[in-house]
């Protein structure tokens, strides 16, 4: 593989696998408000936010770090009181005595927080407004979670990449530099790059082990839905079951508010567990070398960024499903699979948990996770068996790029209704 090619693979990856606090909805959200706090100079008498659908769905019913609430208005408080912009994704994370301070902060004030749904066609889109008196500021989160478009003062306008954003063409890896050619992914590239790599290259991606452990460790103790803590009370050395309820501990933890943050993948914690996880447990109870294990996490996150980059960063398709897509890629190399099983074994996980919609963040997650690993594990063995589903089988084809290219057309464009109605059973329960 040419070198500037590996270059800008791993400047892809280093992109999109970074460490959030919390869900990365509520944290993006809590990054604008921040940024527009900053930006007013003091604090707001009147916060107005302004949300896309998937973003709004996704915050509703997660826990926010540290504070044992679910919901906007505590991650709101939060930066209002203690917010930095300069942290990014991790801005949620807060000394307790700063937590105390947001919930009395909120208390009082949460008649100031009006949050409502902007129709737009982007679906990752954050709008905050605050006023203060004569004075107000606008700031607009887009296509990314912490990428800034635009920034307002009162009448001045301090940032405006807003022009072009959202036209099909624009360039999700980064959308700042939309004129710029981006890298055209494939299967193959990923395989190669997984497989040949110098290993120095690969080796920042270790860090997303120590922290995604940390958090599954947390969840094991007895989190959200406590999916993880029952999974291993049952798997009694079963390796797939360990695998499984280890990787859904962490999700556990990250969906019930832990403080601890997790690597992220593609903007979300939950893809980023399910990328790093399964990969690093089965090769250690496999007794794979490290360097299998490394390749494998490569293999795992590059695969689900792939995949994700067709499906659009968020949609009414789960992120589960690219993400235990590459998980399914990565089993099958560590279980001495080549480029020609690892392809099996997506396709066969295109036929099986294509369907899986997004509703929300919140503690539930976990069990889609559950659910997508064991099927990844059962894929993954079909393949190394060269088993794969046949050409003519739903979304499949024979070329497992044009494969993905189907999957990413149902995720971003087939389920644009699903969105919508999704979001009305969700804001109008009884």
């Amino acid at each position: 593989m040419e070198e500037n090619i590996r270059k800008q693979l791993k400047e892809i990856m280093q992109q999109e696998v970074v460490l959030a606090t919390g869900c990365t909805e509520p944290g993006a959200v809590a990054l604008c408000v921040a940024k527009a706090v900053e930006t007013l100079g003091c604090e707001p008498e009147g916060i107005s936010l302004k949300l896309s659908k998937n973003v709004y769905k996704n915050a509703m019913g997660v826990g926010i770090p540290g504070t044992g609430m679910i919901g906007l208005p505590i991650a709101v408080a939060m930066a209002v009181t203690h917010g930095d912009s300069s942290r990014g994704l991790e801005v949620l994370t807060l000394p307790e005595a700063e937590v105390e301070d947001a919930k009395r902060w909120l208390a009082n004030n949460s008649d100031r927080i009006n949050i409502g749904v902007k129709e737009t066609s982007d679906k990752l889109y954050i709008e905050c407004s605050v006023v203060s008196g004569q004075h107000s500021a606008t700031v607009v989160i887009a296509k990314r979670h912490t990428n800034f478009v635009f920034v307002k003062k009162d009448d001045i306008v301090l940032m405006d990449h807003k022009i072009g954003l959202f036209q099909e063409q624009d360039n999700d890896d980064n959308p700042a530099e939309d004129n710029k050619q981006r890298l055209e992914l494939t299967a193959r590239m990923v395989y190669d790059y997984a497989t040949t790599a110098p290993l120095d290259e690969l080796q920042w991606l270790l860090d997303t082990v120590e922290y995604n452990v940390a958090a599954s460790e947390c969840g094991l103790a007895g989190m959200g839905l406590h999916t993880g803590e029952i999974l291993m009370e049952q798997a009694r050395g079963d390796m797939v079951h360990t695998v499984v309820a280890r990787t859904v501990a962490a999700s556990d933890a990250r969906m019930d508010g832990c403080t601890k943050p997790v690597y992220s993948n593609s903007g979300s914690g939950n893809q980023g567990i399910t990328c790093t996880l399964p990969s690093y447990y089965y090769g250690k109870l496999k007794g794979c070398s490290d360097e299998q294990i490394l390749r494998a996490l490569t293999m795992n996150h590059l695969m689900s960024i792939y995949i994700k980059r067709g499906i659009g960063r968020l949609s009414a398709l789960c992120g589960i499903v690219n993400a235990t897509m590459g998980g399914a890629a990565a089993l099958t190399y560590l279980e001495g699979g080549g480029y020609e099983q690892v392809c099996y074994a997506m396709k066969n996980m295109i036929n099986t948990i294509a369907g899986m919609v997004c509703d929300g963040a919140k503690p539930s997650c976990a069990l889609k996770m559950s659910v997508g690993l064991y099927s990844a594990f059962v894929c993954a063995e079909l393949a190394v068996h060269n088993r794969v589903v046949d050409q003519t089988d739903g979304l499949s084809e024979s070329d497992i790029d044009c494969s993905i290219h189907n999957l990413g057309r149902l995720g971003k464009d087939g389920m644009n209704q699903t969105d919508d109605m999704i979001l009305d059973i969700m804001t109008h329960k009884k």
